[in-house]
């Protein structure tokens, strides 16, 4: 079970930065780790991370099997009209996992 945890302000000013915060729960394999068999267990990571603002991408982000287990995720969007931001996770073996949050921007 993956879980995901957003951090978005409630409120922001037009014109006004702010951070998008999120990390991911997923138990992250790289491919190149032997199991207890010697056989390599198999690749399973989260290989695409897009943020979307009043329905723009503002963030897209390919990962690698170098990622981190759980990773952790900041970056700086610039506010201009209150609406949801939607966040997604795609990887290997059908992962997807999508959160929605929502801004008001005032004057």
């Amino acid at each position: 079970m993956s879980l995901a945890l957003v951090n978005v302000p409630a409120t922001a000013r037009r014109g006004e930065s702010f951070e998008i915060k999120t990390l991911v729960s997923h138990r992250m394999e790289t491919g190149f780790r032997p199991g207890s068999t010697g056989a390599l267990v198999p690749r399973d990571i989260i290989q695409r991370f897009t943020c979307t603002y009043g329905g723009a991408v503002v963030f897209d982000l390919a990962l690698s099997p170098a990622v981190a287990a759980n990773p952790l995720i900041a970056f700086m969007v610039r506010a201009i009209d209150s609406g949801p931001i939607v966040l997604r996770w795609t990887g290997d073996n059908g992962f997807s996992l999508e959160r929605t949050v929502s801004i008001t921007v005032e004057a």
